[in-house]
Order: C-alpha cells, then structure tokens, then sequence
C-alpha cells in the first residue's frame, strides 16, 4: 500500500492509540490531533519512526477552533485520509443530561467532523488515495436507553457520513463509517462497564477497531462497516423491525435505569 499521510482526531485516546500504532506500523505518516500536548508527545514517541508524525493540539468543542484547525493542517501539505475518531459520552437517562453535556456530546461526536470534513475537502480533492474514515458505533443505528443524546449524535454522524458518500459519489474520494459496538476504553465509566458485564454485553479490544481501519485504507470504493456479532445482527433486524428490538431491550430497562442513576449520583 502507498505510505500515506492520516489526519486522526482523538489521537491519545483508547482506539486512537492503537490506531495511531497500527497505521505507524504500516508506514504511514500520522497527523496526531488531541487537546494535551504532553499525552500527544509521548504517543508520537512510541510511533515506529517517530520523526515522520506530527503533532497539532485542537480542541474539537470549538467550531473556531475547527477553522483554524483547517488552516494550520493545509501548512502541512498534502493530507490523504481524514479519520474522524474523536467522541464522548455521558451516561444516563435523559431527564438527568445537563445541557452542556447534550451540547458537548452533539458538538465533538457530530459538528466537528462534519465541519473538518468541509474544511479538509480541498486538501483530499489534492490526492491520489483520498479517504475519509468516520469512527461511528452500533448506538448510531440501535436507540438504546441511556445513550439517547450519544445515540442522536452517532445517528446523525451515520447519516451525515451516507449523505456525504452521494455527494462525493463522482469523485476519487472514499468515504467510510466504521461502526463499533463496545470497545474496552475509558470512555466507559465503571457503571457502564459493571452493566454490560451484568447484561451480557461483550466488549472489544481496542486493536479491532485499528484493525478496521486499516482494511478501510486499501478500500477504495465508499462502505459501511460494522463490528461484532450480535450487534452487527441487530443494526440490520432494527432497520427491518425495530418492534422486535424495542421489545428486547424493554426487558434490560430496569437494569440500565439502576446503573444509570449509580453513574450520575457518583458523578456529582
């Protein structure tokens, strides 16, 4: 495969660290993006051939942030496949959601990767091997109780992602939503990792989803792809009869209305 330069949002965290590893690995260059300098610097130092990554600190939460953002990458010359992977989630049940962390959640995991992919077009229309790699989750396909301003976000993100795919249909550009289910990271508080361990919810390591997106890279036609068994199964089985979802999941409501409010209470 052709070395290529990748812009990775969410460097440091859990699957952007093993991203960053995994396409270092394979002789790529890394633009590394995240809000802590020290944490990014010692990421690129633990890169195979750490002089070939750079570092850019951007605080995704702000639209101008985005823009000068935008500006700073283009002084770096060409840029072929934008990954947007930087996300946050809060959980628990709607009517206990602050607004700014509905707000935080719609502007890092929707706004801001609609907004770096506008801005960032011009530097992909520039390349050869052009990618956009959009890291969604199976909660953008599946509304599930507890997750419901992350599920709005993810299933904005999805649907943005497909809109862009038509849009982008007569150009060189391949567009991708790689679709998670639960991925063993920090992301999840102790509440949510004590429920899925007490519903059965399998969780993934972070070097699967690495390993995803890697695949995506030599794949040059626009796609959706979707991770683990049995929520692979459901995203389809949802879209067909989300009845028979609904009435699946009813029966774990009791169970993620325990550990919802256990999170809350320990967070304030």
């Amino acid at each position: 495969m052709t070395a290529l330069k990748i812009a990775l949002t969410g460097a440091t965290g859990g699957i952007g660290s093993a991203m960053a590893q995994g396409f270092a690995q394979a002789g790529h260059s890394v633009v590394l993006l995240g809000r802590n300098s020290e944490a990014l610097a010692a990421l690129r130092d633990s890169l195979n051939q750490p002089e070939r990554h750079q570092i850019v600190l951007a605080d995704l939460s702000s639209a101008a942030t985005i823009t000068s953002l935008a500006a700073e990458l283009a002084t770096m010359g060409n840029i072929d496949v934008l990954i947007n992977n930087a996300g946050v989630s809060d959980f628990g049940l709607v009517t206990d959601l602050p607004d700014d962390a509905i707000a935080h959640m719609l502007q890092v995991n929707l706004i801001a990767p609609i907004l770096l992919c506008r801005a960032l077009l011009p530097l992909l229309r520039a390349s050869t091997n052009a990618c956009i790699i959009n890291i969604g989750s199976s909660f953008g396909s599946i509304g599930y109780a507890g997750f419901s301003a992350y599920c709005a976000s993810k299933f904005g993100l999805r649907g943005f992602t497909e809109a862009l795919q038509r849009e982008l249909a007569d150009q060189p550009i391949a567009v991708h939503y790689l679709a998670p289910r639960a991925v063993r990271t920090t992301m999840n508080s102790p509440a949510v990792v004590a429920m899925n361990k007490e519903l059965g919810n399998s969780e993934d390591e972070v070097e699967i989803v690495a390993a995803a997106a890697l695949q995506l890279l030599s794949q040059r036609r626009s796609c959706n792809r979707y991770l683990g068994w049995p929520e692979k199964f459901f995203v389809r089985l949802n879209a067909l009869l989300p009845n028979v979802v609904a009435n699946a999941l009813k029966k774990q409501l009791p169970v993620i209305q325990r550990y919802a409010k256990q999170h809350r209470g320990a967070s304030l």
